[in-house]
This record gives C-alpha cells, structure tokens and sequence, in this order.
C-alpha cells in the first residue's frame, strides 16, 4: 500500500502510503522500494545501446543497479 495516496486520516489508518520511500529524501535520490509488483519486478525493460546518449544511459542505469544492491546487503560486522 505505499504507492497509495493518503490524504485523509482514515486512509492513513488502513495504512495507504506506510512505508513509502521519497527518492529526494535520499543520498542520490535513490531507495530500495520496489514499485512494481512482483511478477514485474527485476526484470529489465528497456537495453540501451553501447551508442551515443544510450551509453551514457546504460551506464547511469548499472550505477543504480549497484547502489541499490549494496543498500539492500547488511553491514560487515567488524571484527
């Protein structure tokens, strides 16, 4: 229910946006939320090419996808 708007304190009562994420509230405007539903989720939709602005894309786009696989591991626990 966190993409759901609450506007109302009834709709925050049933728990409409509890545990939304907003991106610019973060350290590179980045979050570990999932937006889409499962069956969707981790799959790739877009392949930039290796041309052009597409490069810069892909790359942009591998950036993220290693911030948010090292927001989702545990801390090393120190020795």
């Amino acid at each position: 229910m966190h993409l759901r708007n609450a506007p109302t304190g009834l709709m925050k009562a049933w728990g409409y946006g509890q545990g939304y994420q907003h991106a610019h509230k973060f350290e590179d405007a980045l979050t570990v939320m999932e937006c889409l539903p499962p069956s969707l989720a981790g799959k790739r939709y877009y392949l930039p090419t290796d041309r052009g602005l597409e490069k810069r894309i892909g790359e942009r786009m591998e950036e993220i996808r290693r911030a948010k696989r090292a927001q989702q591991q545990p801390p090393e626990e120190s020795l």
